[in-house]
């Protein structure tokens, strides 16, 4: 009796976490061109700027780190190793969701600014957690909100590493930092040019008096 009671309980924490992940955002298609992504994700946008408004990260930068870190798929993790070559074994990290964020980190973030229904999941509290890492990224170590190489460099490898230069012997990190400043660039070029689409986007704002 009690087994079949845990396999039925089991199953359905199954079916919802799988319906979770069933009503999570699509991945845009053209992650390349940001405006794309906000046509597609208009709700985004308004996450970004909020973060933006309360932390100071830009929003094409956020957006850099989220496309490096998760393309933009909501319950992603990393995958897992494999035991004698092909048995599923464990995580090399807690990170998970938009920011990859790992459970420490994570929890940090809960107890300062997130809250008790902050999800690594939803878009609004993974680019809040990117304006909060940022903004003590800059406290600790100086490094620029519009530096976003820098900023990745220390959000891989934490203010710690950052400050201790552990990124300097590690060339593939260096390069994925290049990574998101090109991107950064690149979609705050994009934002230029289509931004005035997103603003006044809800039925009570009225222009000039919205974002």
């Amino acid at each position: 009796m009690r087994s079949a009671l845990l396999t039925t309980v089991l199953a359905a924490a199954l079916v919802t976490l799988s319906g979770c992940a069933a009503f999570a955002p699509a991945p845009p298609s053209h992650q390349d061109n940001l405006c794309e992504i906000f046509r597609q994700q208009p709700d985004w946008y308004d996450a970004t700027q909020a973060s933006y408004e309360k932390w100071g990260t830009p929003p094409w930068t956020q957006m850099a780190f989220i496309k490096r870190e998760s393309s933009f798929r909501s319950h992603v993790r990393p995958p897992r190793t494999k035991l004698l070559g092909f048995i599923p074994w464990t995580r090399p990290s807690s990170a998970y969701g938009y920011a990859q964020a790992q459970d420490p980190v994570w929890g940090e973030y809960d107890d300062a600014a997130g809250g008790l229904f902050a999800s690594r999941t939803d878009m609004d509290d993974a680019t809040d957690f990117i304006g909060w890492y940022n903004a003590r990224t800059r406290r600790m170590t100086g490094v620029s909100l519009s530096n976003p190489e820098h900023l990745y460099l220390a959000y891989h490898e934490g203010q710690g590493g950052y400050q201790r230069g552990s990124y300097r012997a590690k060339p593939a990190v260096q390069r994925a930092a290049r990574e998101v400043a090109s991107t950064a660039s690149r979609y705050r070029s994009q934002l230029a040019a289509c931004e005035a689409e997103f603003r006044c986007d809800s039925f009570y704002q009225v222009w000039p008096f919205c974002r």
